[in-house]
């Protein structure tokens, strides 16, 4: 049995976490906390625009993540959910990135990006798709499959997670839940009080209160590609993670789930470390191993299904992320796929370092390219000995 095995089986059917995991489908995984942002920015990351913008004190201007302007200084930068939120400050768009375009900027047709400027802008729990597909000269069905091509979501999905990442960011700012609620464009509170569990991992007061009784184990371990944080619940794995540093480590833990109590315990987790660095140094897993691979993560079902096709390719073998959206009955998703890949919380666990570019480029990774060149290196080399 392949070392993958265990992980596709015990992803096939995806489950809900009751983890306060800020998890959303598609381009809109939520807010990331200002150390994650500010790498993005660093990097000129295409794979943020949309989800935050930043605004340059010292310019007086707010950008995309991917803006090709010469890097500021962190002491000027400030991060915004929307563009609203970043005017409202004071600061006025781009004119090189144009961020109010970022739809465009991120690679999404025409009819789409107006769709979802549209959607945006909707108050109705349910707006009608048909009048908005016509907005955009297309049919609801047509408009359907557009997005979920292009996004990999229904667009239904899609304002759903819109609405819940400015709930959040409302939430996180102070505002009380009644202003949240409708800030956000819910038009009542029922349905979000309803699943707040989904949303939230708890009910929206306590979320504004900063949480409470969701506990999270973490622990950090040398190898030979840096450090490696392994989180878990007492339902499984939550989050693993490859960087330099655990102060680094933590703080995009603790952005991820910043409700939630974390705490170090790297006894408990002795077993699911062991788990997850069998994965690393090509060790087959034992008994032990295969018994700590259950997860506790969040995704929408086109990610999940990323997710399962990701461990599917065996150890010393690549997948371009169009052969990935193939095999998963989504020929012509391949940015979708790759949004996927972007946003799996489990590195390792899930092979996400095996999806490369159409050319066979390691494209990005959110561990670092360099890091990802020497684990599939590795790979190679155990599958050829």
């Amino acid at each position: 049995m392949s070392d993958t095995a265990p992980m596709a089986q015990a992803i096939a059917t995806p489950r809900q976490s009751t983890v306060p995991v800020l998890a959303f489908p598609a381009i809109k995984p939520g807010m990331p906390d200002a150390e994650t942002a500010w790498r993005a920015v660093q990097a000129r990351d295409r794979a943020y625009n949309g989800r935050f913008f930043y605004s340059v004190k010292s310019t007086g201007v707010y950008c995309l993540p991917s803006c090709a302007a010469r890097s500021p200084l962190r002491k000027n930068v400030d991060f915004h959910v929307t563009c609203e939120a970043a005017e409202a400050a004071g600061f006025r768009a781009c004119k090189r990135c144009r961020p109010r375009d970022w739809q465009q900027e991120a690679g999404l047709s025409r009819a789409v990006a107006q769709a979802c400027t549209l959607l945006d802008a909707e108050t109705e729990e349910r707006p009608s798709l048909e009048r908005i597909a016509r907005q955009v000269g297309l049919t609801g069905s047509t408009l359907t499959r557009r997005f979920q091509r292009e996004l990999g979501v229904a667009p239904r999905d899609w304002l759903a997670a819109r609405k819940t990442s400015r709930f959040k960011a409302a939430l996180k700012a102070g505002d009380n839940v009644t202003a949240a609620l409708y800030g956000a464009g819910y038009g009542s509170s029922s349905r979000v009080y309803e699943k707040s569990d989904q949303v939230l991992g708890m009910t929206p007061a306590t979320y504004r209160r900063g949480g409470a009784g969701a506990r999270i184990a973490w622990t950090a371990v040398d190898s030979d590609y840096g450090r490696v944080l392994v989180a878990a619940t007492a339902k499984g794995i939550a989050a693993v993670r490859l960087g330099d540093n655990d102060q680094a480590l933590l703080a995009d833990l603790r952005g991820d789930f910043p409700a939630a109590e974390i705490v170090a315990d790297s006894g408990a987790l002795a077993p699911r470390v062991k788990a997850v660095l069998a994965r690393l140094d090509g060790r087959k897993p034992t008994a032990i191993d295969a018994a700590d691979v259950p997860l506790d993560i969040v995704g929408t079902a086109f990610q999940w299904r990323v997710w399962k096709a990701l461990t599917e390719i065996p150890e010393g073998a690549t997948a371009t992320y169009g052969e990935i959206a193939r095999r998963i009955g989504e020929p012509g998703a391949a940015r979708a796929v790759g949004r996927a890949c972007a946003t799996n919380p489990v590195a390792l666990v899930v092979p996400c370092h095996r999806a490369v570019g159409s050319s066979g480029a390691l494209t990005g990774y959110r561990w670092g390219v360099e890091r990802k060149k020497r684990i599939l290196a590795a790979e190679k080399r155990r599958a050829a000995g």
